[in-house]
């Protein structure tokens, strides 16, 4: 059983883990202080012969108290949280860069569309041979892509939930992500950014095939452009 659209990705289970993780530890929170707040309502409500009392309390115990309480949630919530998302962030960034093997992409978006740019057969960015489409991103299976993100106008988010990402793209910034499918099929890229009046028609879409498929899907020019727009940006380099 899910919540959330299907994980098509090689790391999108850490970041429903961590979702499943804060869901259970606050909603075991949550019910643990109600609980206590009911008991104290019903223990100390006003009863016939019971007569009300002030009390300046016990300094040394509320301390205590409060203090062992700011532990156990620091313990139990934060620190767990926080090596479930060093974990988290290794498995979907941490070796994106170190994958040689892997395939560059550069995503612009501007209003009210995902201009998407591929390097041609020479594997450089600005030549002649690049391939650029509009809304369309293609990726192998089991394959890692690094996009390089960055905005032609305004600010605009690059979300694919089946991958579990989502990522602002700046104007004049540079940020990337990094993708790695293990099925196959079309899915949703949605601008997750209210980035004007056209913000709801900036949907694409990412299809997941196999290698000979992309090859064969980037090397025929039909429905495409070829040679990149002037957009003075290469793969983490800013012109």
């Amino acid at each position: 059983m899910t919540w959330f659209p299907q994980d098509v990705s090689e790391s999108g289970f850490w970041v429903d883990r961590l979702f499943y993780l804060g869901f259970w530890l606050t909603s075991a929170t949550f019910l643990l202080v109600v609980g206590i707040l009911i008991y104290f309502v019903l223990r100390y409500r006003s009863r016939e012969g019971h007569k009300a009392y002030y009390t300046h309390g016990n300094s040394r115990q509320a301390f205590l108290l409060t203090f062992s309480l700011a532990l156990l949630v620091f313990v139990v919530i934060d620190v767990n949280l926080a090596i479930h998302d060093h974990f988290a962030w290794e498995a979907i960034w941490g070796s994106a860069e170190k994958d040689k093997n892997a395939i560059h992409v550069e995503v612009m978006p501007e209003q009210f569309a995902w201009n998407v740019r591929y390097a041609g057969p020479d594997t450089k960015f600005g030549t002649e041979d690049d391939v650029v489409t509009i809304n369309d991103l293609h990726i192998p299976l089991n394959r890692r892509v690094n996009v390089a993100l960055k905005s032609k106008d305004v600010i605009h988010s690059f979300f694919v939930p089946n991958f579990r990402i989502k990522q602002d793209a700046v104007p004049g910034m540079v940020t990337q992500i990094s993708l790695r499918a293990k099925r196959g099929g079309k899915f949703d890229i949605a601008c997750a950014e209210h980035c004007g009046l056209g913000h709801y028609r900036m949907r694409g879409s990412l299809t997941v095939e196999s290698q000979e498929e992309f090859d064969s899907w980037l090397l025929n020019p039909d429905g495409k452009q070829t040679g990149a727009p002037n957009w003075g940006w290469e793969w983490g380099i800013v012109k």
